[in-house]
């Protein structure tokens, strides 16, 4: 008997459409249904991005890879960069359950790996969560070194309203485009993100612009208080489900309660914004932060480690 023909394609996309949405978030459920790991493949933002853009932008980036198996999509790796053009790389994806260990994702590693290098990558990171021992064992074949770990914490049932005292004064407003220099300021001096000084970053277009990315669904604030800029947030909402990112409070106003304010506002923001599930994350070592967290009603729901490609 003629052994069936096996057709088998590669894809390389810059952005995701409507229908390849759909065969993704396919292929993450039969994943997530086949262990019980976390994907942070960020699909909605991506989605968000590709309507925003126009394919004749100039733009050469190619952020997202594809391997079909007679036809039907059965490996993705996409890259994520939400430091700008300066930030860190990082590589999230999966292969579907039945065709793991037969050198799919490799393939699809190599071509991203390739890609980020010709984007003069400073830092290339592939995300894996703790529990996924089919990642896990990738990771080991490679010996990528360990980056760092977060916690993906999701804020559980018992939240309340803050009081007035609780806020200690503090205040979101939605950052503007004009604000980009400051956020990038803020983005250095919690992330270590580079900053060269708004001139440069202007006439190269690496800042992240608030405007633009609330287009995509990430809106970014500062925080307010007595009139004058404490820190920032930034908050994600798509489908019911709710993020909170990139917190930080300025140096001088540490140690006063800002932070947890910060971090109710937020909440309060997602909830009148009917967001069912509300997620952060928070690097294991923050001990700090993640006793803040729980204090304000999260709960660790996922280990993610981030390891270093070279």
């Amino acid at each position: 008997m003629t052994k069936p023909a096996i057709d088998i394609q590669i894809v390389q996309t810059r952005f995701l459409n409507d229908t390849i949405y759909q065969e993704i978030k396919a292929l993450q459920t039969l994943c997530e249904n086949a262990e019980p790991i976390a994907l942070k493949l960020e699909l909605d933002y991506k989605l968000a991005d590709a309507r925003s853009r126009r394919e004749d932008d100039g733009c050469r980036d190619v952020n997202e890879f594809f391997y079909y198996l007679n036809g039907v999509l059965i490996g993705y790796l996409g890259i994520c960069g939400f430091g700008g053009e300066t930030g860190p790389l990082e590589l999230t994806g999966m292969v579907h359950p039945a065709h793991r260990r037969k050198g799919v994702f490799k393939e699809l590693s190599v071509l991203a790996v390739v890609e980020c290098r010709r984007r003069n990558a400073g830092l290339i990171l592939a995300l894996c969560d703790r529990k996924s021992e089919a990642g896990q064992a990738l990771i080991k074949k490679q010996n990528a070194p360990l980056h760092h770990t977060e916690y993906e914490m999701a804020l559980g049932k018992a939240w309340k309203n803050p009081t007035h005292d609780q806020l200690r004064g503090v205040t979101l407003q939605k950052a503007k485009n004009a604000d980009a220099g400051e956020i990038a300021r803020q983005d250095k001096l919690y992330f270590g993100e580079e900053f060269r000084g708004d001139s440069e970053y202007e006439q190269s277009g690496r800042m992240l612009m608030p405007e633009d990315e609330e287009k995509r669904g990430f809106t970014i604030y500062l925080a307010i208080k007595d009139g004058k800029i404490i820190g920032k947030v930034n908050i994600q909402l798509s489908g019911g489900f709710g993020g909170v990112y990139g917190l930080g409070v300025l140096p001088e106003e540490r140690g006063k309660g800002c932070g947890r304010a910060i971090i109710l506002l937020a909440v309060q923001t997602l909830k009148a914004a009917k967001a069912d599930t509300i997620f952060l994350q928070v690097l294991t070592d923050n001990e700090k932060a993640l006793n803040l967290y729980k204090s304000c009603g999260f709960e660790t729901s996922s280990v993610m480690d981030y390891y270093t490609l070279t």
